[in-house]
């Protein structure tokens, strides 16, 4: 269960995530780590993630499309824009440090998909959780 506290500043770090990042990084504890497994990217320190996010070439935007707590993990999917481009899928594993700031984030990115017709014998007839960028929480 992710308290609403918790839910609040997590909501508050995507609002200003390439806005303004010393609000954005207020989440994360001074010595946290930030990895991007797919690019093979990890970054040591808030002030080294920080800075560079600064220096971003693109402007963002975030859906929050689900984020549940179990102990000190939390686990976000969101739909992230550059540029007001089509929105793509995310994937934070974040870990908690005592204070519930974030100790560790692993950043997952990706594009969606149309499920291919091959597969409907088998697929269910309710969709899986399809929240699009228009529908999405704010």
């Amino acid at each position: 269960m992710l308290e609403p506290e918790l839910r609040a500043r997590l909501e508050r770090h995507w609002e200003y995530s390439g806005k303004d990042e010393d609000i954005a990084s207020e989440v994360y504890a001074d010595d946290a780590i930030l990895e991007f497994p797919q690019g093979g990217e990890r970054y040591e320190g808030v002030e080294n993630f920080r800075e560079w996010r600064r220096q971003y070439p693109a402007e963002l935007a975030f859906k929050i499309r689900r984020m549940d707590r179990w102990g000190n993990l939390v686990v976000a999917e969101n739909l992230i824009s550059y540029n007001g481009g089509t929105p793509m899928y995310t994937v934070n594993l974040i870990e908690l440090n005592d204070d519930d700031l974030i100790a560790h984030e692993r950043i997952y990115i990706m594009d969606g998909w149309e499920a291919p017709e091959w597969r409907r014998p088998w697929r269910s007839a309710a969709p899986a959780d399809s929240v699009t960028w228009d529908q999405a929480p704010k």
